[in-house]
């Protein structure tokens, strides 16, 4: 009983002397320093919200007030299966995480067994002739063993390699949480791009639609004044030939239309032969953008805060490498009840139990660990050149889409003004037309000058709504840093 005593004292202290020495040699985690503009340069002669709107808030989608737009929207949050597969990989991390801190605690196993064993003749008269009593059995020679032990082992965290692994893990979890959101608002992106390309079609349809009926009333015209002896048969053969060209260019574009029709379809998880747009030209004008400044992005943008902490993960790996070089304790214990006689099994003479510690160091392992080391710092080192490279990405597109739309609102008021000027031609040479003074190819030339000025109106604009809403998207569609899920969320029970 005196040296049972005196094993389970030394266990003990063994635990609290870890306890008390235990320490975390991992490298400290400093974020990576990048430069930071103090403002963006293509901010410069564009409009944007009132200075005290510095961020994006609530559904970014609703800055654009459109009722259809918002309800599809609101599909992708529940429909996109993207959305669920990003979904499901963060709720694998997040499992991870209790998994690396369930090294944390003890191990404790039972094994309750029970045999029957007969020996050999020949074993049993060996060990009659030798005077060995055995283990108590039968007349037959057969006996019994019940078995029930209880074994717990503890691995003490002296230098803090499961701490950091559990750190790691965390990590990785928010980064695949800040993955989830990007997923999210790309997939929401691409549907506000998609609708306004739909828009747009359908505003080109209407005018397609609407040079049709006018150059129905000009081949109108051609056959009168043929009829009147004023004009040529090639006359109307040309406006024929202008109004089945401009009728089979209409129907064309049903053909991009149904494409991106079913593109939202895909992206808010329906099928394509179930979904469709109502038809409504393009008729919306981009809203006022709260842009902040440019130290703001780095909380803002899911993409890049999924970069930030997976170099924090990447540091944490290399405090786990770095404890391999350190010596290992576990504590074990064993303890339980064995007996020939299930009867006497819970009696207190058929108890057992051991204790002790275990210290384990590797003397040589060929470089194993030194390369470990060297992959792990390689690692960190390619997290931070990819992070700089996502805040030198985000700053691009911020400062492209501001430049496409401070350039886009000037020249839309040109196209505009080119608009008004070849309706004007178009007026003229219809008139001199009517009175035979020019040939109709004048009309034609004018008809085509402005169907082509009408188009890229149509064009200009649905750039200058999309531009917008990958201006949104750039600047992180109103999410930032804070909204990822923390440490202690990752480790409480669901």
């Amino acid at each position: 009983m005196r040296s049972a005593a005196t094993s389970l004292a030394l266990a003990a202290s063994m635990t609290i002397l870890a306890l008390l020495i235990g320490c975390n040699i991992g490298p400290k985690y400093h974020r990576a320093p990048v430069d930071t503009p103090p403002v963006y340069k293509e901010l410069d002669g564009w409009k944007v919200a009132q200075p005290q709107d510095t961020s994006i808030r609530g559904n970014w989608w609703e800055l654009f007030g459109d009722p259809q737009l918002n309800a599809l929207e609101e599909q992708v949050n529940v429909s996109n299966q993207n959305i669920a597969a990003a979904a499901a990989n963060f709720l694998v991390a997040r499992a991870m995480v209790k998994e690396a801190r369930a090294q944390l605690f003890p191990t404790v196993t039972v094994n309750p067994g029970a045999t029957w064993e007969r020996p050999s003749a020949t074993l049993r008269s060996n060990n009659s002739g030798t005077g060995g009593t055995g283990t108590t059995s039968t007349s037959t020679g057969t006996f019994a063993d019940y078995i029930l032990p209880f074994d717990a082992s503890y691995q003490v965290d002296l230098w803090g390699k499961i701490r950091n692994q559990v750190n790691a893990n965390i990590y990785a979890a928010q980064a695949s949480a800040a993955d989830l959101q990007n997923v999210r608002l790309t997939a929401q992106a691409e549907v506000a791009v998609d609708y306004y390309q739909i828009r747009a079609q359908d505003s080109q349809i209407q005018l397609l639609d609407e040079t049709v009926k006018a150059y129905q009333v000009s081949l109108d015209l051609t056959k009168a004044l043929l009829q009147t002896g004023i004009d040529s048969d090639q006359s109307v053969a040309q406006a024929e030939t202008q109004l089945e060209t401009t009728q089979a260019q209409a129907t064309n574009l049903g053909i991009l239309r149904a494409q991106y029709e079913h593109a939202i379809a895909l992206l808010v998880g329906k099928p394509a032969s179930s979904f469709s747009i109502p038809v409504d030209p393009l008729s919306a004008s981009p809203p006022d953008i709260p842009v902040g400044v440019p130290s703001q992005l780095l909380e803002r943008r899911p993409d890049v805060a999924a970069g930030e902490r997976s170099m924090a993960q990447a540091n944490a790996q290399i405090g786990v490498a770095r404890a391999a070089y350190f010596p290992s304790l576990t504590l074990s214990a064993s303890a339980g009840l064995e007996s020939s006689s299930i009867s006497k099994l819970f009696t207190w003479p058929s108890r057992f139990f051991s204790v002790g510690p275990q210290m384990s160091e590797t003397i040589y392992d060929g470089g194993l660990r030194r390369a470990t080391m060297q992959q792990f710092r390689a690692n960190y080192d390619e997290t931070i050149a990819n992070y700089r490279q996502d805040v030198l990405t985000a700053f691009q597109q911020v400062e492209d889409n501001l430049a496409s739309l401070r350039i886009l609102s000037q020249e839309l008021q040109q196209q505009d003004a080119a608009v008004k000027s070849a309706q004007r031609n178009l007026t003229i040479a219809t008139d001199r037309y009517r009175v035979g003074l020019d040939p109709y190819l004048d009309v034609i030339t004018a008809q085509t000058a402005l169907l082509g000025d009408q188009e890229t109106a149509v064009s200009l604009r649905m750039e200058q709504m999309t531009s917008s809403v990958q201006l949104i998207e750039a600047l992180g569609g109103g999410w930032d840093a804070s909204q990822l899920p923390s440490a202690a969320s990752m480790i409480a029970k669901p």
